[in-house]
């Protein structure tokens, strides 16, 4: 006996392994708790990358403007007498100016990380990260976290992160070592163009190198999403049978489902040419328009209790109710709502439409 329960607790433990692909339900539910696949890497990259790029795009403009505004101070602002008007003008113009001056850079830098943003995660608005969880200050746990297997990864991809800027720094500063040593026969704005370039050059690589590691740091992160996404297949079933809802509450539906078709079907009694009785346990309501249909058409068929509103209806509307016991029970059993009447029962009522139309002294 004890053997046959360890064996069981093995296959519990075996049934509950997560090897099956999240459900879209689960999916859209870690997307509303702010659980994506992203990699805040990229977005440093990319806006180091955009803001060098710019720098070097724009850099003659920003250079005049701040060359213009530079010389405004010593030119007009010197003697200026000290109002608050005065003051105030002086800081609304010198705001416009570095507002304009800054622009470029501000408006590249913020469109490429907002681009990179969405193509990670797409448009999302979720207030789950934000919350605060006292959870998350309990001591135990959190040095569970500090020495967890996502913390070591993170510590690795810091290390390899200062090595490759540490190399990238010394590999250029000693490929310039001979520039050093002319520097002291250079002008003073040959110096800062030297460490300008010096220093562009040195941004493009570290951004290029930050950007090749942000790319394999978000396909990490997309198979972690993936990794703790998975679902094991109990759990689901058990979302499968919690999506199907409650047994009463789809009784419910199915119970509204069904008064609504039987509002509907009696609407539709009126508009019959003759009700075909049973007299009292069936009743089929028939329509036939020559012009519109091939055959007599079913509107309505009910039994018992339906049979006897469909009547009631039928004697308020004054419409003609002929009892036929044989073919009253063919028609309910061998044909839906909407449906023609079969083939084999043409002839019987037709004899009944004919009758129907002698009665109210119609042609058809």
């Amino acid at each position: 006996m004890p053997k046959m329960k360890h064996y069981k607790l093995n296959l519990q433990h075996f049934g509950g392994d997560k090897t099956e692909k999240a459900t879209p339900k689960k999916r859209q539910d870690a997307r509303k708790k702010g659980q994506v696949a992203k990699s805040a890497e990229l977005s440093g990259a990319v806006v180091l990358l955009s803001a060098l790029i710019t720098l070097i795009l724009f850099g003659g403009f920003m250079k005049e403007r701040f060359v213009t505004l530079y010389m405004d101070v010593f030119q007009n602002r010197m003697m200026m007498e000290v109002t608050p008007e005065n003051v105030t003008i002086m800081f609304k113009h010198y705001g416009l100016q570095i507002l304009i001056l800054l622009a470029p850079l501000l408006g590249i830098t913020f469109v490429l990380a907002l681009v990179v943003n969405l193509a990670q995660v797409g448009f999302m608005a979720t207030g789950e990260g934000i919350t605060p969880k006292f959870s998350k200050i309990n001591p135990i746990k959190g040095f569970k976290n500090i020495f967890s297997m996502r913390s070591f990864v993170e510590f690795l991809k810091s290390i390899f992160k200062l090595i490759v800027i540490a190399y990238l720094v010394y590999s250029t500063l000693w490929g310039e070592k001979d520039s050093f040593a002319s520097l002291s026969h250079v002008s003073a704005e040959g110096v800062y163009r030297f460490a300008a370039k010096m220093t562009l050059n040195l941004g493009i690589k570290i951004g290029a190198a930050l950007l090749i590691m942000a790319v394999l740091d978000y396909i990490y992160q997309k198979y972690e999403h993936e990794k703790s996404l998975k679902m094991s297949k109990q759990e689901i079933k058990d979302e499968y049978k919690k999506m199907e809802g409650d047994p009463l509450i789809k009784g419910k539906i199915r119970e509204r489902q069904r008064r609504m078709a039987m509002q509907r079907m009696m609407q539709e009694v009126p508009k019959a040419d003759v009700i075909i009785t049973n007299p009292t346990h069936f009743a089929v309501a028939l329509k036939y328009d020559g012009s519109k249909m091939e055959a007599p058409q079913i509107i309505a068929k009910g039994q018992d209790y339906v049979a006897l509103r469909i009547r009631e209806l039928a004697k308020e509307h004054g419409v003609v109710t002929m009892e036929n016991k044989p073919l009253a029970r063919a028609l309910f059993q061998r044909a839906e709502i909407g449906d023609t009447v079969p083939a084999d029962l043409f002839q019987a009522v037709a004899e009944v439409l004919a009758y129907v139309y002698k009665l109210k002294g119609k042609r058809r």
